[in-house]
């Protein structure tokens, strides 16, 4: 997953007397990783030889689950071949949690899927030898940091399942909430969607889907930053409600 040069990368900052710990938060590299390096630099002989993946049978499965993995999603190494995919959901939303596991074993079902506690979430955790490959936007570092584009068969599975990715979109990186005015001496609530992503090209991808399905959508900044797509006008709301609703 990581070629030679990537991990030359990080042993010699190692050998420059950086801790495992920063290294790894340097470059995205996981440290279990980084450690397996120490002993061997070489790729495995049989991550080489793996059968490459298939595009997956339940498209609009692996659709949300895209959404999912652009917005709380990362994929890590596991010293012994193969790898991690853990998609992070608050503790707050029991029925998010269970989509997310309904999602990974629907795109894999030969892989098994559990469930890691931490502190205010769990990582939906799922082990596996071809999710690099079912997410090729995978790579060291933070996903606002680097380019996400979609493959063409990612695309295309997007524009057959739109509702799905956006779902999963905003069950990662969105929310409903209910706005509130006053006019005339009188409160007014409303509700409004919100999706918040540090990725320019991630929100693209958002508010490309968004304008496919006929959502109209506007950008607030955060500070001078504009993090935050916003869906507010009341016709487009009631769209969103009727294939996307609040999370639970």
């Amino acid at each position: 997953m990581y070629d030679v040069t990537t991990r030359k990368h990080a042993l010699r900052l190692l050998a420059d007397g950086r801790s495992m710990n920063s290294v790894s938060k340097e470059t995205g590299i996981s440290r279990a990783a980084i450690r397996s390096w120490t002993v061997r630099i070489e790729p495995l002989p049989r991550l080489n030889q793996a059968t490459p993946c298939t595009s997956p049978t339940d498209k609009a499965a692996y659709a949300y689950l895209l959404g999912l993995y652009l917005g709380d999603g990362c994929i890590s190494p596991h010293p012994r071949g193969g790898e991690y995919l853990r998609i992070a959901c608050a503790d707050a939303w029991p029925g998010l949690i269970e989509l997310c596991r309904a999602a990974l074993l629907a795109v894999r079902p030969s892989d098994k899927v559990y469930v890691l506690q931490r502190q205010g979430c769990v990582a939906v955790t799922s082990y596996g030898r071809h999710w690099t490959c079912l997410f090729p936007q995978h790579g060291p570092g933070k996903k606002h940091e680097r380019r996400i584009v979609l493959e063409d068969w990612q695309q295309e599975i997007v524009d057959a399942h739109p509702w799905a990715f956006l779902r999963g979109l905003i069950h990662s990186d969105g929310c409903r909430v209910t706005n509130w005015t006053v006019r005339n001496g009188k409160r007014y609530e409303y509700p409004r969607y919100f999706f918040t992503n540090k990725s320019d090209d991630i929100r693209k991808l958002c508010t490309d889907t968004l304008t496919k399905v006929g959502v109209r959508w506007t950008v607030l900044a955060r500070g001078s930053d504009p993090f935050n797509v916003s869906v507010a006008r009341k016709a487009c709301v009631a769209l969103m409600d009727a294939h996307i609703g609040p999370k639970y």
